[in-house]
């Protein structure tokens, strides 16, 4: 399969990456600007590693144009904040929807038209346990995630006919960058939380887009990924 992969220079994207390649698809990942990461990702996998944010609409028609037809798209790429409303600011609030919003939105409409042609295809949105509760202090990430819930069922229905699959993960706390500002306190707290005692990894993720990329009979889901934590 031809999958490409937003966010694939870190975390559970790159993890993401190493396991398709690993599988023996061909894979191409996105990456903002850690060059050598993606390099080190590309290097190791033998994926094709291409510099595109993917909140810049015609940067990613002119990368995405140039690809084959995909048969998979995994929208992963995201960034959070951690901290009161009232201190996060317009910039930083319009940023985080630019990116993890706008860009699945982005890439979706770059890909489609390859994935209508062949009347099959399969997207999986990369969402978060707090899109579907909500988190204090991370009012615009929870809202950036609620929308993107929205938008796979909504997709998932209209593109069904179409023979396209659309589903989302909820990951709840995964051990990647985004926890690193968070104290040891902190994490042991959230690991008490969590039924099953153990934070996630981004191993835990990879598994799970396999199965949502082969799940012929899924779509309109969103499989929460949480050890429990939200039920």
């Amino acid at each position: 399969m031809n999958i490409l992969i937003t966010g694939g220079s870190r975390g559970i994207g790159a993890e993401a990456v190493r396991h398709f390649a690993a599988l023996g698809h061909r894979v191409w990942f996105l990456y903002e600007k850690n060059h050598e990461a993606a390099q080190a990702v590309s290097a190791e996998t033998g994926a094709a590693a291409i510099c595109c944010d993917v909140a810049d609409r015609d940067r990613v028609q002119a990368c995405l144009g140039e690809l084959p037809a995909m048969d998979v798209l995994i929208n992963n790429a995201g960034i959070a904040h951690y901290g009161l409303i009232s201190q996060i600011g317009k910039a930083h609030w319009d940023r985080m929807f630019a990116v993890n919003v706008h860009g699945m939105y982005h890439c979706i409409e770059a890909v489609l038209p390859g994935m209508l042609s062949k009347q099959s295809g399969c997207i999986i949105n990369v969402s978060s346990m707090w899109g579907q509760v909500g988190a204090s202090c991370e009012v615009c990430y929870s809202a950036c995630k609620g929308a993107v819930i929205a938008m796979t069922k909504a997709l998932a229905k209209e593109l069904g006919p179409s023979g396209i699959r659309v589903n989302a993960l909820a990951p709840g706390v995964v051990l990647t960058d985004m926890c690193k500002d968070l104290s040891e306190e902190t994490m042991e707290y959230l690991r008490e939380d969590t039924p099953l005692g153990i934070h996630g990894l981004p191993q835990d993720m990879a598994q799970a887009m396999e199965y949502l990329a082969n799940a012929r009979f899924l779509t309109g889901q969103v499989l929460p990924l949480n050890g429990g934590m939200v039920i």
